[in-house]
């Protein structure tokens, strides 16, 4: 990276939009919306979005798949992500007004870097600062190899991609080179986000971890148990504190059918909650399988309000 690149690191997380009414040392709840349907009617996720608002959830988050080797559709069996995550936040921006709106996560190394500084910055400036940039890794071959894209320095694409994004919403110009992007000072970027465009880091490794602590933010760990969770934690805390910076730390869950209870669900809950989470994502199923009546329900007995749970 050439000595004109100066990425600035926020000592603090930026705050989650739209989650500022509830106790601060609650947890917030999110809503991670139906993405695994090209059936599905655009308005029914407008409709979804909307009452996540209403019933005081923090935030609606999509996940990213580019073109996956099988069916979109119930994980782990198929893939989520079959309307593009940016597009349909932007519509899900003009339709809603406190939501956090974020990826959960998006794969960075798939993306064109300039495109998706552009792309996150205008959807912070139509979202009114509600955009959360959610990025992992990637961990399906056969994307990267159908994009022409290299699998094996993925996690390297994905630092110099947030490095840049970073630099260009912190209103910094050219030169710049990163051994990937190059631009002299005669380029020009907009729009500049009033704040850079805050990140979450998907993923368990250190890689993550450390891609956690550099950038500041937030982190979104998957797949672990609550003990596994906190041990992750304290670990991405460790290394956060040796840079200067501050991350939440947080997951995802799914409840997707009649096997559990809405008390089921809402113990679970209360358990990532005392095992350190900040933030909890929770996918309800597909959209005509119960989302929305389990959506109310976890609202209901969690007492979510201002984002945040309350019982």
């Amino acid at each position: 990276m050439s000595d004109a690149v100066t990425p600035q690191h926020p000592t603090a997380p930026p705050a989650v939009p739209g989650a500022g009414t509830g106790r601060p040392d609650r947890m917030r709840l999110h809503v991670v919306l139906p993405s695994e349907a090209g059936t599905m009617p655009a308005p029914e996720l407008v409709r979804l979005a909307r009452e996540a608002e209403e019933l005081g959830y923090a935030g609606v988050w999509l996940p990213d798949h580019l073109l996956p080797p099988g069916p979109y559709g119930r994980p782990p069996e198929g893939y989520g992500g079959v309307h593009e995550a940016l597009t349909t936040l932007a519509f899900l921006a003009a339709a809603t007004e406190r939501l956090t709106l974020g990826t959960s996560v998006l794969i960075a190394p798939l993306r064109e870097p300039l495109l998706l500084a552009r792309q996150s910055a205008t959807l912070a400036r139509l979202s009114g600062g509600r955009f959360v940039l959610g990025v992992g890794v990637g961990w399906q071959p056969y994307e990267f190899a159908a994009a022409g894209v290299g699998f094996g320095d993925r996690g390297a694409r994905t630092d110099r991609t947030l490095r840049l994004v970073r630099h260009l919403h912190a209103g910094a110009g050219g030169p710049y080179d990163d051994g990937q992007v190059a631009f002299d000072g005669r380029a020009v970027f907009q729009p500049v986000p009033r704040e850079p465009v805050p990140f979450l880091i998907g993923g368990n490794s250190d890689a993550a971890l450390r891609r956690a602590a550099e950038f500041g933010g937030h982190w979104q760990g998957v797949g672990l148990t609550t003990g596994q969770f906190a041990e992750r934690a304290a670990e991405l805390a460790r290394r956060a504190a040796s840079r200067g910076t501050r991350v939440t730390a947080g997951t995802r869950i799914g409840w997707d059918g009649p096997d559990r209870t809405v008390v089921d669900v809402a113990a679970e809950v209360a358990g990532w909650e005392a095992a350190g989470a900040a933030d909890l994502g929770v996918w309800f199923g597909s959209a005509d399988a119960g989302f929305a009546d389990r959506m109310r329900a976890l609202a209901e007995r969690t007492g979510v309000t201002g984002g945040r749970v309350a019982r």
